[in-house]
């Protein structure tokens, strides 16, 4: 691990393996979530086989940063409700119940893409985040996250 600790550095190891922000996947993203002040921030930039068409991303890898930045901040927004930060302990994980998008314009391909993540509700079980995801500092889409803790029967 390197920088400050993300809220993906704490998934339990048996649950780190999102190909989006598992840790312990190889393959994946390997997204990492942090707090900046009263947002969180995901940051990634996409490589050439995440195009969609040339100069863009594929759409699906919009959805995918919006969804898994969505989780990781829904697990940050649950460890500040209980009073602790992240790598007080393990993070809690959280999965998508609701997913929307909103494309407002082409992502190009290239520059740094950045998640902002404003938490909107918190229960005991579900976080909701709003979302808008940015390349160069323009907003490219927006989206909603319903997620929900991970049911224990999931866990194999």
């Amino acid at each position: 691990m390197t920088g400050p600790a993300a809220v993906q550095d704490f998934y339990p190891d048996d649950v780190a393996h999102c190909y989006g922000c598992g840790r312990l996947n190889e393959a994946g993203h390997q997204l990492r979530t942090f707090w900046d002040g009263d947002e969180t921030v995901t940051r990634f930039t996409p490589l050439p086989h995440h195009t969609a068409i040339p100069g863009y991303v594929y759409g699906g890898l919009v959805a995918s940063l919006i969804d898994c930045s969505g989780t990781g901040s829904a697990a940050a927004a649950m460890l500040r409700r209980e009073g602790r930060e992240i790598g007080d302990g393990l993070s809690p994980r959280y999965v998508t119940a609701a997913l929307h998008v909103n494309y407002l314009k082409p992502t190009p391909l290239g520059p740094e893409l950045v998640v902002r993540g404003v938490i909107k509700e918190i229960t005991d079980r579900k976080v909701v985040v709003e979302e808008t995801l940015s390349a160069d500092g323009v907003v490219t889409a927006t989206g909603s996250v319903v997620a929900v803790r991970m049911p224990e029967g999931m866990v194999k």
